[in-house]
């Protein structure tokens, strides 16, 4: 909650950003060891830009290798106890540095197409060049998608609307809704119940009567621009779709990880 209260008079202030560079600067010589220690171990695993991985994750090697390689098999049994991943299209909308799509098309070996899409520039610019197999497409911070109505059979969202207004997460969940066929699946991350540990007093009263909490004040989209998620709001914005599971994880000490979301198109 501390943190809480920090964070936001750091975003009244207009520093967020600042202390955000200066965070990244620490991480990376914190972890200059361990990530050096990856690369000697796995020269033939090719890696984003320092940077490019801090946005959208961490700057530590081994976890954006291997627990993306574990996120993305975890996805794949739960696709699976819904579809038959056969000639199948499937989208990693706000892809990042690839964490997750770049291990999709080993782990499924299949006759699937695989897309992945997101508003930074330079991290599709990467994607594009190294990871194969893969369609990479460059989105804005607003829809639409450059993708036809009714296109996708499963569409990925971790940590997207995380990091979104609340206009925004009815925007984007409309123009998700527009390009996922009918019985296609959406997967979504979400900051849920679990973090409202991190929550001031104020954020927890907003929290607890089902409304969306965000943090702004700082670049819509990026990582330093958070939102929370209640149960309530998530089951209003799914209007027109069908719940197939809600996943609400234990903390396991600092680490808090985001709920699960699983539909499916009317």
């Amino acid at each position: 909650m501390l943190k809480g209260y920090l964070s936001i008079i750091l975003r009244k202030m207009l520093l967020m950003h600042v202390v955000d560079y200066l965070r990244y600067y620490l991480q990376r010589i914190r972890n200059y060891r361990k990530n050096r220690e990856f690369r000697l171990k796995n020269p033939d695993v090719l890696l984003p830009p320092d940077y490019i991985l801090y946005e959208s994750f961490q700057i530590d090697y081994d976890s954006y290798y291997n627990q993306g390689l574990d996120s993305s098999r975890q996805m794949v049994d739960y696709f699976k106890k819904y579809r038959k991943l056969i000639n199948l299209k499937i989208l990693d909308w706000g892809c990042g540095p690839g964490r997750i799509i770049r291990h999709l098309p080993e782990l499924t070996k299949s006759e699937c197409e695989y897309y992945g899409t997101d508003y930074n520039k330079k991290t599709i610019e990467w994607c594009s060049r190294n990871i194969p197999n893969v369609k990479f497409s460059l989105n804005q911070l607003h829809p639409p998608l450059s993708y036809e109505d009714k296109f996708f059979d499963i569409i990925i969202a971790v940590s997207v609307f995380t990091h979104l207004s609340e206009v925004m997460h009815h925007a984007w969940f409309k123009e998700l809704t527009r390009i996922c066929k009918k019985n296609g699946i959406i997967y979504i991350t979400t900051q849920g119940r679990s973090f409202r540990s991190k929550l001031t007093g104020m954020e927890i009263r907003l929290f607890d009567e089902g409304k969306l909490v965000t943090r702004g004040k700082v670049k819509l989209g990026h990582r330093t621009y958070c939102a929370f998620q209640p149960l309530e709001f998530m089951m209003q914005l799914f209007q027109g779709f069908e719940l197939i599971e809600h996943i609400e994880r234990a903390s396991e000490g600092n680490y808090i990880p985001q709920d699960i979301w699983i539909i499916r198109k009317r």
